[in-house]
């Protein structure tokens, strides 16, 4: 059986790609993953086995999955775009999640608003195609509940359950600005709360939530982003791309000043605030429940848990040409060497 290859450069992307792992896996593809940077050290469960970058090139995988804004040039096998997040708008097109960077042959595409864009792109350039797939990431939150998300709930001894999340973009982050509210709410202990952030937000910041777990608080880590969505009933966040794969399941999402803030979003910009936002969250009324709907549909209709195996189908349908012939990519040597560098690799090409 033919061999793929995971690749991420942040422990954020496990998540992502480790559905994929399981789909591949099944059917008994040997998997491999190239984990850098920040997700260097890090694993991957199931019998992925984690590969040095030599290693990497030496297997000459059919296909290479990102989880990441880049993949190295030089690795056999076709490039796929997974994406590492929802386009939450934390930047202009031109710079963030429809930015291409001329090294994918395929983008997997998470649903309407993605890929009209995408395609709009693929036909303008010509050297990589589109298919709507659905996120990996998201497969677990439409199959059965894992022990995590089940231990979650038990956590919360059958209090609502409000889950806290933030971007490490310090101009956006809600983090700095909610704690002592949410201390507050977390003190009075009518609802159990789920607290995380984003693995680049400041040693500081994650000693100070560290510190509110209790009776009344946990804090989980990365790996546990999908279980804790599963247990949760309402997300208080900020610009985090977490707030569309939560609004994904129809459940109400709180913002504090997001950066382009949607119907379907609960937003506000004084801490004082967070307890009648919360409030309103857990008595939606109809018009936010339609307006959720509606953004989720347009995002990720997807709702199976089969996105995974969409992935490995349009995979090989671009390898089999069944997708088109597409035109070759853009030479951008000095990206390349970029990449080549940063890996510390100059061997030759897979």
């Amino acid at each position: 059986m033919p061999s793929y290859l995971l690749f991420a450069t942040e422990r954020y992307a496990l998540p992502i790609l480790q559905p994929l792992a399981d789909a591949l896996l099944a059917t008994g593809h040997g998997v491999h993953a190239l984990l850098v940077d920040g997700a260097a050290g890090a694993t991957l469960s199931g019998g992925v086995q984690a590969v040095d970058v030599a290693r990497a090139v030496a297997l000459k995988p059919r296909a290479v999955f990102s989880a990441a804004n880049w993949v190295p040039p030089f690795l056999g096998g076709a490039k796929v775009q997974l994406f590492h997040g929802f386009n939450v708008e934390k930047r202009d097109d031109a710079r963030g999640h429809f930015r291409v960077r001329g090294l994918f042959d395929l983008y997997c595409t998470q649903g309407p608003l993605t890929t009209a864009p995408f395609r709009k792109l693929a036909r303008q350039q010509g050297h990589f195609a589109v298919v709507e797939t659905g996120w990996p990431k998201l497969d677990p939150l439409f199959g059965p509940e894992d022990a995590v998300a089940q231990d979650f709930r038990a956590r919360a001894g059958g209090r609502p359950i409000v889950m806290f999340a933030s971007t490490f973009t310090e101009r956006l982050s809600a983090a700095p600005h909610l704690h002592e509210a949410i201390a507050a709410q977390i003190a009075a202990g009518d609802r159990y709360w789920l607290l995380t952030l984003h693995p680049k937000c400041a040693p500081g910041l994650f000693q100070r939530y560290r510190a509110l777990a209790g009776d009344n608080a946990l804090f989980f880590e990365t790996e546990q982003l999908v279980s804790a969505q599963r247990a949760a009933d309402v997300l208080l966040a900020d610009t985090t791309s977490v707030v569309s794969e939560f609004a994904v399941q129809r459940k109400p999402v709180v913002t504090f000043r997001n950066r382009a803030p949607k119907p379907h979003m609960l937003d506000f910009d004084r801490p004082s605030w967070l307890p009648v936002m919360l409030d309103r969250a857990f008595a939606a009324d109809e018009a936010l429940q339609l307006a959720i709907a509606s953004y989720a549909d347009g995002i990720h209709p997807w709702r199976d848990g089969q996105s995974s195996q969409r992935v490995i189908a349009a995979t090989e349908d671009l390898i089999a040409g069944r997708l088109g012939a597409l035109r070759p990519k853009p030479r951008n040597w000095l990206r390349h060497l970029q990449i080549r560098r940063e890996l510390g690799y100059w061997g030759r090409a897979g």
